[in-house]
């Protein structure tokens, strides 16, 4: 795990917040360089074992989703170089990781949109044949596809707590009505775009999660990482079937594996098998690979 970066120590500018995969520093009053870290999460906690090159995947992933989306909603990339920001010593740390974004008021929620029938939305419409308070049709089956995408926001819980889902009207108690009403139909419309496009890549794009902010004359921004493997459940078209959990290019695979181990999903996380810790950077990379090119 030598060439991988569990975390960031970046002298030259001034550390603002630590995420579960994202060290931010302050480059100045309406910039800052956010870094991706090989860090992992699932369920909630960070994992003590890194994945090499994650970082780098998630960068370009999301570097890719940001340009091709532009038309839609505009987004938080300023085009400036992260290797101009820090000292020339700390170039290693941000090279192919990081990126300058304009400073924004990010919104208190989380953007999910699903586009099939699984995980918690799967769990939910067997026990009230809703998702999130949202009535679906009976009958459907785990992995079908929904009539229509569906937005299902949750609140952003701190680091080490759970987030919870909320319906559209605790969204609109949050964010106000017309701003609510903008995520959604952004929401929609970006995952809509990317849903179309990975297809002709032969992924499914089952879910995913866009985070929004406001710049300073009060215009909706897309903000954080877009449709990444963290963000997202990303099925190959080819092994796709419904009825069952197909098998994905994120870090489901990961939360299998934990799942399987016994672990009580609370912190501390246990340590990967390097084999585990090496699969699931295979998983990262192919889904770069397939995606861009």
């Amino acid at each position: 795990m030598t060439d991988a970066l569990f975390e960031t120590s970046i002298k030259s500018l001034p550390l603002i917040h630590k995420g579960k995969v994202r060290d931010i520093y302050a480059v100045d009053e309406r910039r800052m360089l956010i870094v991706a870290t090989d860090r992992l999460s699932a369920f909630d906690v960070v994992l003590p074992t890194p994945i090499p090159g994650k970082g780098k995947v998630l960068t370009a992933v999301a570097d890719f989703w940001f340009k091709k989306l532009a038309h839609i909603l505009p987004n938080q990339l300023t085009g400036i170089a992260p290797e101009t920001v820090v000292a020339p010593g700390e170039h290693n740390q941000v090279a192919g990781r990081a990126i300058v974004v304009k400073q924004l008021k990010a919104l208190p929620i989380e953007a999910i949109v699903r586009g099939y029938l699984v995980g918690s939305g799967w769990a939910d419409y067997q026990k009230t044949g809703a998702v999130c308070g949202i009535k679906l049709p009976a009958g459907l089956k785990q992995a079908e596809k929904l009539p229509e995408p569906l937005f299902t926001p949750s609140t952003k819980a701190a680091l080490g707590a759970h987030d919870e889902n909320i319906d559209f009207g605790q969204c609109e108690k949050l964010l106000g009505a017309a701003i609510a009403a903008q995520v959604r139909a952004a929401a929609i419309a970006l995952y809509q775009a990317a849903a179309d496009y990975a297809l002709t890549r032969g992924i499914i794009i089952a879910d995913t999660k866009f985070e929004f902010g406001l710049d300073e004359h009060g215009a909706l921004t897309l903000i954080d990482e877009v449709l990444t493997p963290d963000s997202s459940r990303f099925w190959p078209v080819a092994e796709y079937q419904v009825g069952g959990n197909p098998p994905s290019f994120d870090k489901q695979y990961v939360r299998d594996w934990l799942t399987d181990s016994g672990w009580n999903k609370q912190a501390p996380g246990p340590e990967l098998p390097a084999e585990v810790a090496a699969k699931t950077a295979e998983k990262y990379q192919e889904a770069l690979r397939r995606l861009i090119g």
